[in-house]
């Protein structure tokens, strides 16, 4: 609907997938979202407004993995990325499997100091390797730990015991769990508070209860649901600088088109609580 540049959003496609480890699909993600968003009302009944005619939305062609793994795979999204922050856009990313983050955030981390990554996800994709890959989806939120940035967690509630202890001993990685969500109305606040200015989000499609979202690579029961997840996304965007945000690990299935419609009215409602 918007040029490129007279588009202060774009959303750039990123459909790499190499090493999903239990349902594949994720690589027709990307594109079933953005054909769902073609179905999605512009008008916005909660902020009132038609945010895509106030801020401009570009969908970019998706980027050509051909070739690429692992290593030149993220060095490939991270070069993406940067110019894309270097023309000054708002940059959202809808990936394939979850590795896709870590070259985004790489960008990000060059752009915007004293970087948070928020991360809602049924994983705490915190592995030192999976599968002998450093490069794995499972391992993405270990690479971004190693860059030093502080990563608050919403919705976890599937990890191995390394995983667990790192957390407990980690002073910059702090996790609501999702069996403690509904036990504490104060859970969003919390969250919030150890969050530096400059915020990323990270929004794996099975951080969402099955109900809400059932086509992903690997479900878990007791995911967060519709409005505690826009509740959080509002909160930060009213209480910290959102710079970008990224939805990941959407697998389409075959006669339904629940799953990417639901992502893609998220990433519209996101786009109207950063810039509404």
């Amino acid at each position: 609907m918007y040029s490129y540049e007279k588009s202060k959003v774009v959303i750039q496609q990123l459909p790499y997938e190499h090493t999903s480890s239990y349902l594949s699909g994720s690589a027709k993600g990307p594109e079933a979202i953005i054909k769902a968003s073609e179905f999605v009302e512009c008008y916005d009944e909660e902020t009132e407004r038609e945010i895509v005619n106030k801020v401009g939305i570009a969908t970019l062609p998706a980027v050509d993995f051909t070739g690429k793994v692992n290593e030149d795979a993220v060095n490939l999204i991270e070069a993406e990325t940067s110019s894309l922050l270097k023309d000054n856009k708002f940059v959202i990313s809808l990936g394939a499997e979850h590795t896709v983050t870590y070259g985004i955030v790489k960008a990000f981390s060059r752009k915007y100091s004293n970087l948070t990554v928020l991360q809602i996800d049924a994983h705490s994709d915190l592995r030192s390797t999976y599968h002998d890959n450093k490069y794995s989806h499972a391992c993405v939120m270990a690479r971004i730990h190693e860059m030093g940035l502080t990563i608050c967690q919403a919705g976890i509630r599937a990890q191995c015991k390394e995983e667990a202890e790192l957390i407990k001993s980690a002073d910059n990685i702090h996790t609501f769990y999702a069996h403690q969500i509904r036990k504490n109305p104060l859970w969003i606040e919390e969250l919030i508070f150890p969050m530096s200015n400059n915020v990323y989000i990270t929004i794996d499609a099975d951080g969402f209860d099955p109900s809400v979202i059932p086509a992903v690579g690997t479900a878990e029961p007791n995911g967060l649901f519709w409005t505690e997840t826009t509740e959080l996304l509002k909160a930060v965007c009213r209480e910290r600088n959102v710079v970008g945000f990224d939805i990941v690990e959407c697998a389409p299935q075959q006669g339904s088109i629940i799953s990417e419609y639901t992502l893609a009215k998220l990433a519209y409602k996101l786009i109207g609580y950063r810039f509404g």
